[in-house]
């Protein structure tokens, strides 16, 4: 059961919802821009190897960008889906509560900041919790 209040819980259900439709949209609209041949559009333009490798680097970054979009889209639906099924603020390392005020930030965060200050310590080799 979540630790956290009704109001705080629609307050939260409303910043995924948003976050959702924002991350849909800018995945949407990077996939058409990709259908449309960016690539072939900076490629038509390259007229050295350097210019190539600039069209190069600018794809990936696109790309790139896509799969962080994505990523944060497939873990705001876990949380939306923890929050239908009861499980939305408990930290899934080690099952405690995830502040309200940590939420507020990353409503979509699945660790409490303590677990992912020794996940990022341990696996990530960071020092600042991200999630």
């Amino acid at each position: 059961m979540s630790p956290l209040s009704s109001d705080q819980t629609n307050t939260l259900r409303v910043q995924l919802q948003r976050r959702q439709a924002e991350l849909r949209q800018l995945v949407q609209d990077e996939l058409r821009r990709s259908q449309g041949g960016r690539y072939a559009e900076l490629a038509g333009q390259v007229h050295d190897a350097g210019d190539a490798s600039v069209a190069d680097l600018l794809v990936d970054l696109d790309l790139r960008q896509l799969d962080t979009e994505i990523k944060e889209l497939r873990a705001v639906e876990h949380a939306m889906q923890e929050m239908r099924t009861g499980g939305y603020g408990l930290c899934t390392h080690c099952g405690g509560e995830i502040l309200f005020e940590r939420l507020r930030v990353m409503p979509h965060a699945q660790m409490c900041i303590n677990c992912q200050a020794h996940h990022e310590k341990t696996h990530v080799g960071g020092t600042t919790p991200s999630m």
